[in-house]
């Protein structure tokens, strides 16, 4: 059977990519627009991303507290980056795992969409393929992630959703991972 080169079309694919969590605080998140999409969201790619194996970063910016009880109770074993950057390529910590984790294609969900998500963003592109989860990104207006949006795609980042995330990586149904992923769409 004949498989397409993923990389060539844009899809994602479990060997080569990294979900990014960025700002997932507390006292960002209570002042974000749609918060509870949000953080379902974010926690869905979490328990997908750990039911997968899928390697997983997180930031947290310095000063604004901890990240969201829930995904850090999913994602035990990821030890938050400490930040004072906006964009997370401003700090070496950050940069040096990107690197040591040897993956081209970066997912990114968190907040704030018009800030942190987008100046990473649009830094990476130079050396990964990025795809932002457009369901799973918010700020505290919905205009500014909006104009977020317009200006990472305008910059060439990919926007997808949690969905197509998941079923983007998983590429067929009738697995037990699969069966086990069902849980978390429906």
């Amino acid at each position: 059977m004949h498989r397409l080169d993923h990389s060539r079309h844009g899809l994602m694919r479990e060997s080569d990519s990294l979900l990014v969590i960025i700002d997932m605080q507390e006292r960002l998140f209570s002042a974000m627009a749609e918060k509870e999409l949000l953080a379902d969201n974010v926690l869905k790619l979490s328990r997908f991303a750990r039911i997968i194996g899928l390697p997983v970063l997180m930031t947290e910016q310095e000063k604004l507290g901890g990240t969201l009880p829930q995904i850090r109770e999913e994602l035990r074993s990821v030890e938050p980056v400490s930040k004072v950057d906006f964009d997370c390529f401003g700090s070496e910590t950050f940069v040096e795992k990107v690197k040591g984790m040897n993956r081209k294609s970066l997912i990114l969900a968190g907040i704030e969409a018009h800030i942190c998500v987008a100046q990473t963003a649009i830094s990476a592109l130079p050396e990964y393929t990025v795809h932002v989860v457009a369901d799973a990104i918010s700020s505290r207006s919905a205009r500014n992630r909006e104009v977020a949006l317009e200006r990472m795609m305008q910059a060439g980042v990919t926007v997808t959703s949690t969905e197509m995330v998941i079923y983007e990586i998983l590429q067929r149904a009738g697995t037990d991972i699969f069966r086990e992923v069902l849980k978390l769409v429906k």
